[in-house]
């Protein structure tokens, strides 16, 4: 039942992500056409375009059946489903924002699916956290001491550093912000979870200081994370914004799950196996969709007895006489051939 509707929510998840990308990125294209300050830039006018709000409260509900998912399923069940995010985006980009989707795209959104399908058929067992005293001892782990100071230093060297000199030429600065926050996001989200569980069970959570930390900490890492994805959809296409952020996202909650849960510990190799071979295929189809975006396909591109129109390709051997091939044409053409044999004939 829990993996059930773990499922359900987190598939619901991705579709409405996927939608409010596309809803951010048409409020932030009005408002660059008004001449109003851009995100990129600093400015926040979005604030009072009503297809923002649109956006943000579609990303909320995904984000709260996402919420809801983690703490019926283990993160590397969820996190993975949100390539459906990237086929939601890419789809309604290419039909609402005229960004182009060709064969390549789709290609690289079937990939996504297969591997986000892979991933769920060997997806790790976390261990078990039924209470905020256990989700305590395992935030108070070295290993995830040390991944939090990294993420937040990391963060803070893009932010301030990294930001102000690469953040309008290179799409990574500030994805790379919202992934690593992100990591971060999704263990409170897990704590909170346990909260809820427990809250809704009798227990006096809400006088536990944990609880209200992690919900503390979730508040800033969420808003950390809209600032900066606004700034990156601002600057460039919401078809390169969206697959890089999956993937660079789902690559930080893998790690974070792995060290804080131990989902890794007590797996068999052909879990392993397919989890990393389905993680790849994810990535190699959001690159299929990434880096061929902008390459037109046309029937010339596909071989010759697949081209509509070739009917005289089936023609007989006996007849394949008739049409030179062009190893068999001369390398001059015939008007060069005769001014080059008339000046021959003037040096005779």
């Amino acid at each position: 039942a829990g993996f059930g509707v773990g499922l359900g929510l987190a598939l619901a998840s991705s579709a409405f992500i996927g939608g409010s990308f596309v809803l951010k990125k048409k409020g932030l294209l009005r408002l660059c056409r008004r001449g109003r300050a851009r995100a990129g830039q600093g400015g926040h006018a979005y604030l009072r375009e009503w297809l923002w709000w649109a956006g943000l409260l579609c990303m909320g509900v995904g984000e709260a059946a996402n919420f809801a998912a983690y703490a019926f399923a283990p993160a590397t069940l969820v996190t993975p489903l949100g390539a459906l995010s990237v086929l939601v985006s890419a789809v309604l980009s290419s039909t609402f924002l005229n960004e182009q989707l060709n064969v390549h795209g789709k290609i690289g959104c079937v990939l996504s699916l297969l591997g986000s399908t892979v991933m769920v058929i060997h997806a790790p067992q976390e261990e078990e956290v039924s209470s905020l005293e256990s989700m305590a001892e395992k935030l108070k782990d070295p290993g995830f001491i040390v991944f939090a100071l990294c993420v937040l230093v990391s963060s803070l060297l893009l932010i301030f550093v990294a930001g102000p000199r690469y953040g309008q030429s290179n799409v990574l600065v500030y994805v790379l912000v919202c992934s690593a926050i992100g990591s971060l996001s999704v263990s409170c989200v897990k704590g909170l979870g346990i909260a809820l569980k427990e809250l809704f069970s009798g227990k006096p959570v809400l006088k536990e200081p944990l609880g209200w930390v992690l919900l503390v900490c979730l508040v800033l890492c969420i808003s950390i994370q809209i600032n900066y994805l606004n700034k990156a959809l601002d600057i460039f296409n919401t078809s390169v914004v969206t697959p890089i952020y999956y993937v660079l996202f789902t690559t930080a909650v893998m790690m974070c799950s792995t060290i804080l849960f131990k989902e890794w510990q007590h797996m068999v190799l052909d879990n392993i196996i397919g989890s990393i071979s389905g993680f790849l295929t994810i990535v190699s189809g959001i690159f299929l969709l990434h880096a061929f975006r902008d390459m037109p396909f046309t029937p010339n591109l596909l071989p010759l007895f697949l081209q509509p129109g070739r009917a005289d390709l089936h023609t007989p051997w006996s007849s394949t006489d008739r049409h030179q091939s062009c190893q068999h044409q001369p390398l001059l053409p015939s008007e060069d051939k005769g001014s080059q044999s008339a000046e021959e004939e003037e040096e005779e």
